[in-house]
């Protein structure tokens, strides 16, 4: 980065600090409880009284689950994420996020039609848990999610948000590719799901 663009960089950082905090509805005394920088810092560093440094950056990147490049938008070169598919349990997973080990990470999932069409006596998908905690949103086709004891279809446009040490496990419900979008992240992020279930349950 040249003297020219860090010059840019810092004169417009104080207010990048402020959207970015504002887009996560902070208030300062939030900020300052999860990072323990004062309140005053805060506002100084926001209103460009004050160049931050490496004390104040460091705590606001973690506290805000964002690349240091990225939360002072130094960042360059192309802002492509370049995916590499993979496949997993008879799935395609493609990943969305340039660094899927740090915090947040997504996939564009795609299961291929069944073989055989699903009935009644079809065994449920077998299931799994594991700490964290994901969300799901169907693109297209039907995703069958055997939650717990209850069984879910998913169709385009809906979602589901759960706990995974919930058991869970997933299936093609249609007679074509389904395709969905999963984030998975940290534990303990609130639970709540909007699907259409099947049957009685």
């Amino acid at each position: 980065m040249g003297e020219d663009e860090t010059a840019q960089v810092m004169t417009s950082l104080g207010a990048r600090l402020r959207a970015i905090r504002q887009a996560r509805g902070l208030t300062l005394a939030q900020l300052n409880a999860a990072t323990g920088i004062s309140v005053s810092t805060l506002s100084r560093l926001e209103s460009g009284q004050r160049e931050p440094g490496l004390r104040h950056l460091l705590p606001l990147a973690r506290a805000h689950r964002l690349p240091l490049d990225e939360l002072v938008g130094s960042r360059t070169g192309d802002p492509r994420v370049h995916p590499r598919p993979f496949t997993r349990h008879g799935q395609t997973w493609i990943p969305l996020t340039r660094n899927p080990n740090d915090g947040l990470h997504a996939y564009k999932q795609i299961l291929p039609a069944p073989a055989v069409a699903r009935t009644e006596w079809t065994p449920r998908p077998e299931q799994g848990s594991h700490e964290g905690h994901e969300w799901i949103y169907v693109l297209s086709g039907r995703l069958l999610l055997a939650l717990g004891d209850h069984d879910l279809v998913l169709a385009a446009g809906e979602t589901a948000e759960f706990d995974t040490r919930v058991p869970h496990g997933i299936a093609n419900a249609g007679d074509r590719p389904v395709e969905w979008i999963a984030l998975y992240g940290a534990q303990g992020e609130r639970m709540h799901i909007r699907v259409r279930p099947t049957g009685d349950d």
